[in-house]
């Protein structure tokens, strides 16, 4: 091989791993691509783990999820908030620091609209944590919140084994709730997307998951040892509460795979 070839390789070589990485940017960060259009820009882990005091870290999840696990720190505005916007920019005004924006992982387009909505604002700079919460998690669990406490190790993140573990179809629900007339039925959802509809001819109790009373009813299934089943507005939801239901010691709970939408359209 010549020299001319040599060099010709290296340069080909060069641009094969340039477009292999990103590539893999792309699949690991399906959103990255959409929202830097409108100047969204992302920060890894490793440059907010190492200049995590430069930034205003914001959590733009809900209040719940913030309450369940959330980066040390950070301060909850959820993307939701009536008064998002200005949130933000008495925050920004008062910290004099970026903002970087997190929710749950890279699917998540919370963290993203956030972003793009400060900018739009006029709020600068801004960023997108976009590996989200457990990425952050199991690599700086001393700097995470679990519950109110900080964590001590990754390991104490539920996985997602366990979590599928807990899950049941609606007609596996059914068979099981109609040779258990013993077991409490929570129906989690806020009132909203409930609108008054019992879906289990109101054997279930209504216990949205902000409400104080959701921890009286964990502990009376388990202190009666009572199976306990929980339904949210689409499987989400319930990822969250079940920190709760392990914290309080509970084994016999189970969700519904697809939550309120999957039994609704097993109904059809």
């Amino acid at each position: 091989m010549n020299r001319l070839q040599t060099v010709v390789g290296a340069v080909a070589l060069g641009v094969g791993l340039i477009v292999g990485s990103q590539a893999q940017a792309a699949d690991e960060f399906p959103l990255r691509a959409q929202y830097a259009l409108v100047g969204v820009k992302p920060l890894d882990t490793e440059v907010l783990t190492k200049d995590r005091a430069k930034f205003t870290v914001v959590d733009v999840r809900s209040a719940y999820e913030y309450q369940t696990l959330h980066i040390a720190g950070a301060v909850s505005v959820p993307l939701t908030s009536p008064k998002f916007v200005d949130s933000l920019k008495s925050l920004s005004a008062q910290d004099k620091k970026p903002l970087v924006f997190y929710c749950n992982g890279t699917t998540c387009e919370k963290s993203y609209k956030a972003a793009s909505d400060a900018l739009a604002a006029g709020i600068k700079p801004v960023w997108v944590y976009d590996a989200g919460i457990f990425a952050w998690a199991k690599v700086n669990p001393a700097q995470t919140v679990l519950l109110g406490k900080p964590m001590t190790s990754a390991s104490q993140l539920i996985s997602k084994a366990d979590f599928e573990a807990h899950l049941l179809s609606p007609q596996e629900i059914d068979a099981r709730l109609a040779k258990e007339p013993n077991a409490i039925v929570l129906d989690v959802r806020d009132a909203e997307q409930r609108a008054g509809i019992s879906l289990f001819q109101m054997k279930d109790i209504h216990v949205p998951l902000d409400s104080p009373k959701l921890i009286e009813w964990v502990d009376k299934a388990k202190a009666e040892h009572r199976p306990l089943y929980c339904i949210d507005a689409t499987g989400h939801q319930v990822q969250w509460l079940q920190y709760v239901l392990q914290e309080r010691g509970l084994t016999q709970y189970w969700f519904v795979r697809g939550g309120a939408r999957a039994l609704y359209e097993s109904l059809k």
